[in-house]
């Protein structure tokens, strides 16, 4: 069975830092982070494959990073100069298939909540 269990999500005021962490039952599979704010649509954040490679939205990238651990039982999104617009409802999902930043994810996780106030 694969199932995922985001955590650290919270409260941070603008310019500051969380961590989130995505307890996975998984192994070689492609794992993403992905986010949805109120009105929005579900967009993708991050994504890492079974060699490290990672993707970062343009939103995203040089501020949060992507990573696992050596067993690929859990899955890191650094967030680093949070801003308001950070907002959202974040996400853990893995498949077999790359599906990169696409909403295509077979198996996705509870989620967990950002919010960043300015």
């Amino acid at each position: 069975q694969v199932q995922l269990v985001e955590s650290g999500g919270g409260s941070v005021q603008s310019g500051g830092s969380l961590r989130l962490s995505c307890a996975a039952s998984v192994y070689g599979y492609y794992m993403g982070w992905f986010r949805q704010a109120p009105g929005k649509e579900r967009e993708g954040v991050a994504c890492v494959d079974s060699d490290g490679r990672t993707v970062y939205a343009d939103s995203v990238k040089g501020r949060f990073t992507i990573s696992q651990t050596n067993a690929q039982n859990t899955l890191y999104l650094q967030m680093n100069s949070l801003k308001p617009e950070d907002t959202a409802m974040y996400y853990c999902a893995a498949d077999r298939i790359k599906w990169y930043l696409l909403h295509k994810y077979k198996y996705w996780g509870q989620g967990t909540q950002v919010t960043v106030s300015s």
